[in-house]
């Protein structure tokens, strides 16, 4: 839905860098912003709902893997306009740091896929995966970056 961009405000969302094994926990994106590519689990926070809260709850609904929140990584804008410029959507995305816990990756809630993904297989996914992620893939699956 295209809303009024003088009514507008950005929306806030979480994304989650779970990362096991020298693997990132990467989802194929059912909806935009993204569709089709793989990106980092996440979504929107609800009202009134703490961002750690929100990301333990997105990691949950779109992979069944649960995960402590730890700390924000980085936070970005995605901003979507139609073709005579008026606003999509806009969300400010904070990416949080997770620590798993428990549970293997099924695709569900806005996911057509959830998967553990190495560094070279998201390098070799190119264009498939989102810019923001595989930025952050790079930082944090780089030589001396695992945790």
């Amino acid at each position: 839905m295209t809303r009024n961009e003088s009514n507008a405000f950005p929306a806030a969302a979480v994304s989650c860098a779970v990362v096991r094994g020298g693997r990132l926990l990467m989802v194929r994106r059912r909806h935009p912003p993204n569709a089709g590519r793989l990106a980092l689990p996440g979504g929107k926070v609800e009202a009134g709902e703490p961002l750690a809260v929100a990301a333990e709850r997105e990691l949950l609904e779109e992979t069944s893997v649960r995960a402590r929140a730890d700390e924000p990584l980085t936070a970005f804008d995605v901003i979507e306009r139609e073709s005579d410029g008026r606003l999509r959507f806009h969300y400010v995305v904070v990416v949080m740091r997770m620590a798993w816990e428990a549970g293997e990756p099924v695709a569900g809630d806005d996911a057509s896929e959830a998967r553990w993904m190495e560094l070279e297989a998201l390098t070799a996914a190119a264009d498939g995966v989102c810019a923001t992620a595989a930025e952050l893939a790079a930082r944090l699956l780089g030589a001396g970056k695992q945790r």
